[in-house]
């Protein structure tokens, strides 16, 4: 086992990758070894491994942009802070030291024949992490796929490193009768051409599997999930690989797809030059005038401010674009129970399983008895 603490020093911030880029053995250790490593920051991203407990805020401070996955009971029990940021902030944030790094721990790929380690699943945050860290730990494990990320890394980089060799952390979608029914209607909004972004979870992955028959698209997204495999696209363009080990085997070394910084995927000037772009994301409620809430369900805080508004925005300043909302009709309310993620401004379609609510152009009347139709 490493010695973590011949790196990280008392009082030290550490950021890692999160979800399937999540480096599993080092966190472990990590957790392990946090007794005498004295009090240290840790910024996690999303996770779904469970690794990090409520228990462990003992001697770790634990902080997050968001409350998805495991990082739910972190936050009901009192361990995590919130920081309610448009995932667009978080390169800024770190570079300014408003999110401290010290140190980064990384997963990657084994090298390739030029000696360049791939971050494999995910650069988004780690990019400008990597930038003002003083040192990066890294884990290499030899089933992460080699992809094209920027940056491609060196030896010489890691001040401490371990091999591994296990499964990373696996994000596959269910597709069921409601997802499939949400995703028709949703499909008839988006044209040939299409730039596509797809926000995290089960409905928006299921938009995807209705476009098998569109021509010329192209993906750029944070997020790029198992439903790009079975598009034909001329390119993709994101920040993390959520999914499965199908996604993971159509990324190895696929050169139509490249990963890279969270300043790129979410920019407003990168944005900005996309046309036909089609946002597709979740809620966890709309009411009846188009604002969503995706934080809180409930005193739970499921969600995050993330990069919904950034792609909500440039979806709806594109030409020929669109921003569509995909939502269970259930989850139509008159009033929001939890905050404004997604003002009601940025309104672009709602999708529920009874159909969609194009509020393009409304006014508050109409927008009500358009969603009060889907409802």
């Amino acid at each position: 086992m490493v010695d973590l603490a011949s790196v990280i020093r008392p009082g030290d911030a550490i950021i890692w990758g999160q979800a399937c880029a999540e480096p599993q053995t080092l966190v472990e250790t990590l957790v392990s070894q946090r007794a005498r490593l004295g009090a240290v920051g840790c910024f996690l991203g999303s996770s779904y491994s469970g690794l990090v407990k409520p228990e462990h805020a003992d001697h770790l401070r634990l902080t997050s942009y968001c409350g998805t996955g495991t990082n739910r009971a972190l936050a009901d029990a009192g361990a995590l802070e919130i920081l309610p940021v448009p995932y667009s902030q978080l390169g800024s944030l770190i570079r300014a030291g408003r999110i401290k790094c010290d140190v980064v721990m990384v997963q990657v790929s084994p090298p390739n024949s030029r000696g360049q380690y791939s971050l494999g699943l995910a650069v988004e945050y780690l990019a400008p992490a990597l930038e003002v860290a003083r040192a990066v730990i890294a884990e290499v494990n030899d089933q992460v796929p080699w992809t094209y990320t920027d940056p491609l890394l060196q030896a010489s980089r890691f001040a401490l490193m371990l091999e591994a060799s296990r499964k990373p952390v696996f994000m596959p979608f269910k597709l069921d009768d409601l997802g499939r029914a949400i995703a028709r209607h949703a499909a008839d909004f988006i044209p040939d051409g299409a730039v596509l972004e797809c926000g995290i979870g089960n409905l928006p992955n299921a938009v995807l599997a209705e476009l098998g028959g569109r021509c010329e698209l192209s993906f750029h997204s944070g997020l790029v999930p198992d439903g790009v495999v079975s598009l034909n696209l001329e390119s993709c363009v994101g920040g993390a690989l959520m999914g499965s080990q199908r996604l993971f085997d159509w990324a190895r070394a696929n050169r139509k797809l490249r990963l890279c910084s969270s300043d790129i995927t979410h920019g407003a000037a990168t944005l900005a030059k996309l046309e036909r772009f089609v946002a597709i994301n979740s809620a966890v409620e709309v009411d009846l005038t188009g604002q969503v809430n995706g934080e809180l369900a409930g005193e739970s805080y499921v969600g995050a401010v993330g990069g919904a508004l950034d792609f909500i925005r440039a979806a709806n300043q594109s030409p020929g674009g669109v921003a569509i909302t995909v939502v269970p009709s259930s989850r139509i309310l008159q009033r929001l129970e939890g905050p404004v993620s997604v003002p009601r401004g940025e309104a672009g379609v709602i999708v529920t399983e009874k159909g969609a609510a194009d509020l393009r152009g409304c006014s508050l009347r109409e927008r009500e008895k358009r969603i009060s139709a889907i409802a």
